[in-house]
């Protein structure tokens, strides 16, 4: 199998460090039980944070998207861009302030409610979700293309093989008219 071209890199804005580090002061804060723990765990989140965002890439191939993530569980999923059926860009109040939006993939066939996959924090998301749903539309057109001239090979028949279509249109005659006798003797019975 050939190797696809890389069309386009995602490129993750380091914002998105002190968006996960504010989401974790509120939700300490809302629990009560956090609250202590914010010490310790603020210089925790800051470190990991830089190292799940170096661990974050999005990658646009001809015919895939694939999304890598995970610093101690790495993950790597293949999306090809035909079963893409929508991307939303969505940016909370929060989101907001940082200047942040949120990629959701999702695709036909997957099970359950929501995103197949979510990213948040890319550089020009609406530029990086343009040149997606773009070469989802040159891959559609592609299939199209391929599946209307296999049809149209398909409906020149050879003259050699319309005999055997008319020799296989009467063998089902036959076997149909069998199929009614039995039918109509077992009825009579």
């Amino acid at each position: 199998m050939r190797q696809e071209q890389q069309l386009q890199s995602a490129e993750f804005d380091p914002a998105v460090k002190k968006y996960w580090l504010l989401v974790w002061f509120l939700v300490s804060f809302l629990t009560v039980l956090g609250i202590p723990l914010l010490i310790i765990s603020i210089p925790i989140v800051l470190f990991m944070s830089q190292r799940i965002l170096n661990a974050m890439a999005a990658i646009l191939t001809e015919r895939k998207l694939i999304v890598k993530r995970g610093i101690f569980f790495k993950i790597e999923k293949s999306i090809p861009l035909e079963k893409i059926t929508d991307v939303a860009m969505s940016q909370g109040p929060l989101m907001r302030v940082f200047g942040l939006y949120r990629l959701s993939f999702e695709t036909a066939g997957q099970s359950g409610d929501g995103a197949l996959v979510s990213l948040i924090g890319i550089v020009d998301a609406a530029d990086f979700r343009e040149s997606i749903l773009t070469q989802k539309d040159q891959v559609m057109a592609g299939h199209a293309s391929r599946a209307n001239d296999e049809t149209a090979q398909s409906n020149t028949v050879p003259r050699s093989a319309g005999s055997d279509i008319e020799e296989l249109t009467q063998s089902v005659k036959r076997i149909e008219s069998l199929l009614a006798t039995l039918v109509n003797e077992r009825a009579n019975k």
